[in-house]
């Protein structure tokens, strides 16, 4: 019987077939990531920004239509898995699970700015419902998509592997 080395995580396998068949799962799985739009390096959707474009889109109509507002202040905070969840998205289930799984360090990068956005956005809304000239809550509305649109991209940016010390770090491990 052949000597197998105490690593080789598969018996079956030689020690020079066990890299071939990593790389084949890892391969396979950045496939799958891939193939449902979901970053195979960050374990990232970008889909979960339109939820944020969506509110982005309604503040920049304010200005122009006031009665955007109050489609605005109906724009409710979703977290990643509840934003999944409540798409139509068809890899829903593999969105939320790489997210799960990702690189802890690109996922708090991630969530600060997603945190920041929502943060934001939710006060510009208390702000609205506050007060009863258009012409403030178009200020206001104004100064939030300008706020909030540079972090939209700057979240874009971990998505896609850039931004982020911490995603670099975990992209030159991988």
């Amino acid at each position: 019987m052949p000597r197998m080395s105490v690593s080789n995580p598969d018996p079956t396998l030689s020690a020079r077939q066990t890299p071939l068949r990593v790389d084949a799962e890892g391969a396979a799985r950045a496939a799958e990531l891939a193939a449902a739009n979901i970053n195979p390096k960050t374990g990232l959707a970008t889909d979960y920004l339109n939820h944020f474009n969506e509110a982005v889109m309604l503040l920049e109509m304010i200005p122009d239509m006031p009665e955007c507002s109050e489609d605005f202040l109906g724009w409710q905070p979703l977290s990643y898995a509840e934003h999944f969840h409540a798409s139509n998205f068809k890899a829903r289930d593999l969105a939320i699970e790489a997210y799960d799984s990702a690189d802890a360090r690109i996922r708090a990068d991630f969530d600060s700015i997603t945190d920041t956005m929502t943060s934001i956005l939710t006060a510009v809304g208390a702000a609205m419902r506050d007060v009863r000239q258009d012409s403030t809550r178009a200020k206001l509305a104004e100064q939030a998509a300008d706020w909030v649109k540079p972090l939209v991209a700057r979240a874009g940016g971990i998505i896609n592997g850039q931004g982020s010390e911490a995603d670099v770090d975990y992209i030159m491990a991988h």
